[in-house]
């Protein structure tokens, strides 16, 4: 009688165990996941951008300030076209204005507009939601551009984020004629689950992103957007050894846009890397894309 006992008493004692460590754990994949989903929307301002590599290259640009339908300030680097178009540079998460991209459309003659997007280096905002609330950025950029004297013709590149954003954002905004997307992701969605590609974290992390946001992840998909640019030229680019995107995200790109479209995937190249890998090729094949989109020139000049 006594073991029998002794037995319920240690049963009782190991459920009481194993229920709180249980509770522990589950606290701790809460706690994990929101965090991770808080620090997915608000990563941080980076530090601003400096534009010492801009003086020292000799290139031309003003100081200006966007600002956002939703009323936030956005800072930004402008220089003005010397054949009629311009590209609206698009930067990544996390980042902020690139100055080599920045030079290697000035000096092809292209005027430039770069700005930090919202959440991001000198810019206004902290929450950033990968592509939905930036094509609000964008289209702050895209009003700038089409005030400017002589600024006849407009384009896009956008790296990473950017680049989903700005396709998305020209699906809805025909004054944007052409489109280069480095390194986009096809569906946030998609992201996601290749950023977190836990059973038990995965929705969790989804849930207090959601949350957070007030977006549904679905709403954020290049892929379901990119048609709608066509007749407009796509230009689509990734590297191959990419680990911070889906490996597949340049295909389905490519096969859900409309005619003209482009893609370039190279085996040995990173996320984003693509002009640091092959810049002569990425200079010419980026600059020839521009040229025959908005300036009807048919070689790289």
């Amino acid at each position: 009688m006594n073991l029998k006992l002794t037995l319920i008493r240690y049963l009782r004692a190991l459920a009481v165990v194993l229920t709180a460590l249980f509770g522990g754990i589950l606290l701790w994949l809460t706690w994990f996941s929101y965090q991770t989903a808080d620090g997915y929307v608000h990563p941080g301002h980076c530090p601003p951008p400096a534009d010492d590599l801009l003086v020292r290259e000799d290139i031309q640009f003003q100081e200006i300030e966007l600002v956002t339908k939703d009323g936030l300030t956005l800072a930004a680097w402008y220089t003005p076209p010397e054949n009629g178009a311009l590209i609206l540079l698009a930067h990544g998460y996390g980042d902020a204005r690139s100055q080599d991209f920045y030079i290697l459309f000035a000096r092809h003659g292209y005027g430039v507009l770069a700005w930090d997007f919202r959440g991001h280096g000198q810019s206004e905002g902290d929450l950033v939601t990968l592509g939905y609330f930036e094509t609000l950025d964008v289209e702050a950029a895209l009003e700038y551009a089409l005030a400017q004297p002589g600024v006849e013709h407009i384009g896009a590149w956008g790296g990473s984020m950017g680049a989903a954003t700005v396709l998305r954002t020209a699906a809805f905004r025909e004054e944007i004629e052409a489109v280069a997307a480095d390194s986009s992701f096809a569906s946030l969605e998609a992201q996601m689950d290749h950023q977190a590609p836990y059973p038990v974290l995965n929705p969790m992390i989804r849930f207090f992103a959601e949350q957070q946001t007030g977006l549904r992840l679905e709403l954020v998909s290049p892929v379901q957007d990119i048609a709608r640019i066509s007749p407009r030229p796509v230009f689509i680019i990734q590297g191959m050894q990419d680990t911070v995107i889906p490996l597949d995200s340049a295909e389905k790109l490519y096969k859900a846009a409309g005619e003209p479209r482009q893609v370039w995937t190279e085996p040995d190249v990173g996320h984003l890397n693509m002009y640091a890998g092959y810049r002569t090729r990425y200079t010419r094949r980026v600059i020839k894309f521009f040229n025959q989109a908005l300036l009807g020139i048919q070689s790289y000049q």
